[in-house]
């Protein structure tokens, strides 16, 4: 079942979509028209992360994971900028 959402703030881009390769299940960006997009999958990265971007980082974004472990691994990014 899906975790409460992370919220994720001026994260930067690179280091984000190597710490997503390295989720078990799925994880989803929330938009704040409520759509969710799998960002295991490499064409909703492009798609949801790009209207996002801005200077090379993600301004704001929700993430929600299945896995309760990637909740805590993207946490940890989210908070000390490492895995």
């Amino acid at each position: 079942m899906a975790s409460t959402p992370v919220a994720l703030h001026d994260v930067d881009v690179p280091s984000f979509l190597k710490v997503l390769d390295e989720c078990e299940g799925r994880v989803f960006l929330v938009t704040d028209e409520g759509d969710k997009l799998n960002l295991k999958s490499k064409l909703s990265q492009l798609v949801g992360l790009t209207s996002l971007i801005e200077g090379g980082k993600i301004s704001d974004a929700s993430i929600i994971c299945e896995n309760p472990e990637d909740e805590s691994k993207l946490f940890r990014f989210n908070l000390y900028g490492e895995k």
